[in-house]
């Protein structure tokens, strides 16, 4: 069996690759026009001064107000997207190890400050989420382990 080769002239190509060009320079365009950057709204800016504010007077370092409203928007992101759930909830456990990899990994007696920041985000942004999320927290075992 053979294949024929199929020879198309120059022009016949740079039709081609011209319109292909100008189709991903209109949709480039139109993307462009339509995306909308997490721009600061009033609301954003009134919650991020509300965690700022809470996060010192529990006796935390905030992060800049930018940073916080760049990260939690008006709605709190990927915090509040689903703190509830199984996978979330896995995830944060898993953090509360003890570093090794592997085999190694073995939970930990978490300090009782560590989750401080996370409840108050939920309080702030989502604090419908906030009764059961302070039910888990408050099923882990923590304790005073960090010494000031």
């Amino acid at each position: 069996m053979t294949t024929d080769t199929e020879f198309s002239p120059p022009s016949e190509r740079a039709a081609l690759y011209i319109s292909v060009g100008v189709i991903i320079l209109v949709l480039l365009i139109i993307a462009l026009l339509t995306y909308s950057a997490a721009e600061s709204s009033q609301q954003a800016d009134d919650k991020a001064d509300q965690l700022t504010s809470e996060l010192q007077a529990a006796g935390l370092t905030a992060p800049s107000h930018d940073q916080i409203v760049r990260v939690l928007g008006d709605d709190g992101g990927a915090v509040c997207e689903n703190p509830n759930g199984s996978l979330s909830r896995a995830t944060l456990a898993a953090q509360l190890a003890n570093g090794s990899g592997g085999p190694g990994t073995r939970p930990v007696i978490a300090d009782s400050r560590l989750l401080q920041g996370q409840l108050l985000v939920i309080k702030t942004y989502c604090p419908d989420e906030l009764a059961d999320f302070q039910q888990f927290v408050d099923e882990l075992k923590t304790a005073g382990v960090v010494k000031n």
